[in-house]
């Protein structure tokens, strides 16, 4: 970055690029990390547990921050199993989770001292039994349930609907036999997890009521519910400026919900644990990237970024999500701001970040900032695609940058 050049973004984008760090750039804020994990504690119940989902940033220094807070770990593949282990946490403290597991790995999950899994079906209760046997050990297991219908409000509904995630409530009810103990598999518990990035308190109640509401019904039909994991759905924005969900209320409103549907959870019966990804580091990321080129096609301005869907998006890119559209932070520009197409490199028309982008005339060099991607950002992107270079990822911890890496596709975790 020369002297002159503009910087976008926060203090941690400005402390990145003061120490040298080479665009385009996912910067993350260990700062912003560990008070979103305190935010969100102070929401939760006191006695509760809360894991964080390895899939929204697997990043070693956001890992050891949260960890370091005192949060668990929740993993759904051999690499997330690796990136946690890497991190400190003891293996019997993670939950594997995931809706269809090879016997590979659930094998090298046993061996690595992996204890407690979430199941979503009868197969998967025999097949973890078998490989249990296999490997001489006993393992718990939550049952997940998939609710009859689906609470309003979700950002990405996950259970209420045909799903891969879960066993039908009325399927468990109607056969109990199918979804009790193995000779290896001891079921503790329960699992329900009704949606994703919920906008507000009400809509989180209104989840955890009926996820509530359901683990009563199933334990007054004799199901052990020692463990009732509610999930989360605690919601951030992706992309766009802004913080994460109010959470005024939260707490107070689930002291109620868990005195009327879960008595003995003060004591500890049932244990009680949330999960959460997206609040707790969504808005610790932004993904900083220069201008490669600017043109006038047919009447509009067209500005070619570093970054297109391959570093940013990629799910959004491919339509399987509504188009990106991000706000795009800049502090540089001339002129009055004017509908744009803002692409990125990739030889592919769906590389597009947003066709009506208002911008000013940018030059080749400018620096624009994209906020609130710490979560779902690179790494729910199409990384392999074409073969571009991964942006850096740099670490800052107040104003101080602590570790600077370029994820290398040929070093995946095994």
């Amino acid at each position: 970055m020369s002297e002159d050049q503009a910087v976008p973004g926060n203090l941690a984008v400005a402390t990145a690029l003061r120490e040298g760090v080479e665009t385009p750039a996912y910067v993350y804020d260990l700062s912003e990390v560990r008070a979103n994990l305190a935010r969100l504690r102070s929401a939760l119940p006191e006695r509760s547990g809360l894991y964080y989902s390895l899939k929204a940033n697997p990043h070693p220094h956001v890992l050891a921050a949260l960890r370091e807070g005192g949060a668990r770990a929740e993993v759904c593949s051999p690499g997330e199993l690796d990136a946690a282990l890497a991190a400190g946490w003891p293996a019997d403290t993670l939950l594997y989770n995931g809706p269809g597991k090879r016997d590979a790995d659930l094998a090298r999950a046993l061996r690595l001292g992996v204890r407690e899994f979430s199941v979503d079906s009868p197969h998967a209760l025999d097949q973890l039994d078998a490989v249990a046997r296999a490997e001489s050990v006993q393992v718990r297991c939550l049952l997940r349930i998939n609710d009859d219908q689906p609470e309003p409000g979700q950002g990405l509904t996950m259970t209420g609907v045909t799903s891969q995630f879960g066993a039908d409530v009325g399927w468990v009810l109607a056969e109990p036999a199918r979804f009790g103990d193995r000779d290896h598999v001891e079921v503790v518990g329960l699992h329900l997890y009704m949606g994703t990035n919920l906008a507000g308190v009400d809509e989180l109640l209104a989840q955890f009521a009926r996820s509530l509401a359901t683990a009563a019904k199933l334990r007054a039909e004799g199901f052990r519910v020692d463990v009732l994991d509610l999930g989360g759905g605690f919601g951030a924005p992706f992309g766009k400026e802004g913080g994460a969900v109010d959470l005024a209320g939260l707490r107070e409103g689930l002291h109620d919900l868990l005195d009327e549907h879960a008595p003995g959870w003060r004591g500890g019966a049932p244990e009680v644990v949330f999960e959460s990804g997206r609040y707790l580091v969504g808005t610790a990321g932004s993904l900083v990237t220069a201008v490669l080129d600017v043109k006038r096609s047919h009447g509009r301005d067209v500005v070619v970024l570093e970054s297109g869907i391959n570093h940013l998006g990629g799910m959004a890119g491919l339509r399987r999500l509504p188009p990106l559209n991000p706000t795009l932070v800049h502090s540089a520009g001339v002129g009055p701001a004017e509908p744009t197409v803002v692409a990125g490199p990739l030889c592919t028309p769906l590389d597009t970040w947003s066709r009506g982008a208002r911008l000013p005339r940018l030059r080749p060099g400018d620096l624009i900032a994209v906020p609130n991607v710490g979560a779902y950002g690179l790494y729910a992107s199409l990384v392999a695609f074409l073969g571009q270079p991964c942006p850096v990822e740099a670490v800052v911890d107040g104003d101080r940058l602590v570790h600077t890496s370029r994820l290398d596709l040929t070093r995946v975790p095994r």
